[in-house]
C-alpha cells in the first residue's frame, strides 16, 4: 500500500482558497452569460468576481514568505474590496442614464420617479428644486 501524501497545513489552506475563489470566478462567468440585463450581469460581475479575486490573492498571501508580497497581496484584495463595487455602482447608474431598460422581472426600480430622461439629473426628497439661470 501506498503513504498517503502530507501536505503542509498552509498548502493545503492556499489550494482549497484557490479552488475557491476559481468557483466564485465561473459563477460570476456564468452570470455574465446568462442573466438578462446588464444591471444584474455587472452585480454578478462585481460580487461574485471580487470575492474570487479576493480569495485567490489571499491564497498567495497565505502562501508567501516574504512580507512584501503578502503586502502586496493584501493590498490588492482591499483594492478589489473598495474599487469594485463602486464601479460596478457608476456604470449601473450611467446605464440607466443612457436608457438601458431594466429586464421586465425587475421588481423594484428606485430611480423611474426620481429620474426624468431630461437630463435635469436626480430628484431628491431631501434637496429644494434649483431654479434656472436664463441670463446673466
Amino acid at each position: 500500500m501506498s503513504e498517503p501524501i502530507s501536505l503542509p497545513i498552509l498548502e493545503l489552506i492556499a489550494g482549497v482558497l484557490i479552488v475557491i475563489g476559481a468557483i466564485f470566478s465561473l459563477l460570476a462567468s456564468l452570470g455574465i452569460l446568462r442573466f438578462p440585463d446588464v444591471y444584474s450581469r455587472m452585480h454578478a460581475a462585481s460580487k461574485a468576481g471580487t470575492l474570487g479575486s479576493g480569495l485567490m490573492l489571499l491564497a498567495i498571501a497565505v502562501l508567501a514568505v516574504d512580507l512584501a508580497v503578502v503586502t502586496r497581496a493584501m493590498a490588492g484584495a482591499v483594492f478589489f474590496l473598495l474599487t469594485a463595487p463602486v464601479s460596478s455602482h457608476l456604470l449601473a447608474r450611467a446605464a440607466y442614464f443612457v436608457g438601458y431598460e431594466p429586464w421586465e422581472g425587475t421588481v423594484r426600480d428606485d430611480l423611474q420617479d426620481r429620474y426624468s430622461g431630461e437630463g435635469e439629473g436626480i430628484r431628491c426628497e431631501s434637496t429644494p428644486p434649483v431654479a434656472k439661470i436664463t441670463s446673466l
